[in-house]
């Protein structure tokens, strides 16, 4: 069994950390324009500063540094297993990468907590609703609570990503196949808090922030997020787009 308690990291330097973000992102956009075919779509819809919360699809390990060589106006804090933090020197590159350490097996309010600290901030997090890679194709699968959760309780506007192709990276030879990798980036919008958030809040969330993600991608890859439900318009009952309410 995989012991998942809370380790105490000692903070790595500030610039050790903006470094290494600056150069694995660019070393993956690198590597995509020259063995693959990367198609990045709707870069006008990031927010250039301000509260953001980043959702995508998850098909790959590599998601996570696609996403920050996709979205360069912003450096997001990914959320991320905290099985991966253990692992000695394999632990550091998300250290490096300025993750924040999940743990999966039950609500993690001390991860909770740090990525409303850092959205009120001003900052942008990251987080793949679906909690792990898709292992059994490509369709989305069911959404986690933390997004909506984090989302209700801080206002921040919410930027949907769509990525299709990374399920092709199966080694290093895929590289010579030059697989067409696609980012898809939606409109922001906000969730709408009526009152208390409750478990009913965070479902409906949980349900539009899915669905906007579905909205981005070709058929095959929504899952149970399918051509039903999906939206066709650019607003959601249950959601404002624009300006977030001021976080609480």
């Amino acid at each position: 069994m995989t012991d998942t308690t809370p380790v105490e990291l000692r903070p790595l330097p500030r610039w050790s950390v903006a470094t290494f973000y600056w150069a694995s992102t660019r070393l993956m956009a690198l590597v995509l324009r020259v063995f693959g075919r990367w198609e990045v779509r709707g870069r006008e819809h990031v927010p250039s500063s301000g509260p953001l919360l980043v959702v995508s699809n998850h098909l790959h390990n590599a998601d996570p540094p696609l996403l920050g060589a996709s979205i360069t106006r912003r450096r997001i804090h990914f959320m991320a297993k905290i099985e991966l933090f253990q692992k000695g020197v394999l632990g550091l590159p998300p250290r490096l990468f300025d993750s924040i350490p999940v743990r999966r097996d039950a609500a993690d309010l001390r991860a909770i907590r740090l990525a409303q600290t850092l959205l009120r901030s001003g900052e942008a997090v990251g987080l793949l609703p679906e909690g792990h890679r898709n292992r059994h194709g490509v369709g989305m699968q069911p959404g986690h609570p933390g997004a909506a959760l984090i989302a209700l309780r801080s206002g921040a506007l919410i930027l949907p990503v769509g990525i299709t192709g990374t399920e092709q990276i199966r080694g290093i030879g895929i590289l010579l196949k030059r697989p067409r990798i696609t980012v898809t980036i939606g409109e922001p919008f906000s969730l709408r808090r009526a009152g208390k958030v409750d478990g009913a809040a965070v479902r409906e969330g949980t349900e539009i922030i899915m669905r906007r993600i579905a909205a981005l991608l070709p058929p095959e890859y929504r899952g149970e997020w399918g051509s039903a439900g999906v939206p066709t318009m650019p607003r959601l009952p249950g959601s404002d787009d624009g300006n977030p309410e001021e976080m609480r």
